[in-house]
């Protein structure tokens, strides 16, 4: 349990990350969406640590930087980072479903469908299509 908790707080940092870049490529109102995505994740991010603490478990530091899986130059390279960013959120914590129970797992499960459904909006306002995975948080 305590490997995909830690995995998860990895991806929650690296959202975080993300959030700093894409913001700066999106209008006022995209802004006040990332910010408050961004802000979800810190969140999780902080109950993450507080609960690994708890296990007394230990994880990674989070790097400085990130390697970005692509450029983000424009609007569209930012709402793309978002979609990726979200969708690898979901994979995470859909990972730690299998190890976990109780209060852990409902955490996970709602993390897992926070990020799902993040990453349905930004698909919407992005104009991608489908909207949804047919299995959030499933490797494609």
């Amino acid at each position: 349990m305590n490997e995909q908790l830690a995995a998860a707080l990895a991806a929650e940092e690296a959202a975080i990350y993300a959030y700093g870049l894409i913001g700066i490529r999106l209008s006022r109102n995209q802004v006040t969406a990332a910010r408050a995505a961004e802000a979800d994740h810190r969140a999780r991010r902080d109950q993450l640590v507080s609960r690994l603490d708890q296990l007394k478990a230990s994880s990674a530091p989070a790097p400085a930087g990130y390697e970005l899986p692509f450029p983000v130059t424009d609007r569209e390279s930012a709402f793309k980072l978002a979609i990726h960013v979200e969708d690898g959120v979901a994979q995470a914590w859909r990972a730690t479903l299998a190890t976990t129970t109780g209060a852990d797992r409902a955490t996970g499960l709602s993390a897992l469908t926070s990020a799902a459904v993040q990453a349905v909006r930004w698909r919407k306002v992005a104009g991608v299509a489908p909207l949804t995975m047919a299995f959030p948080g499933r490797a494609t």
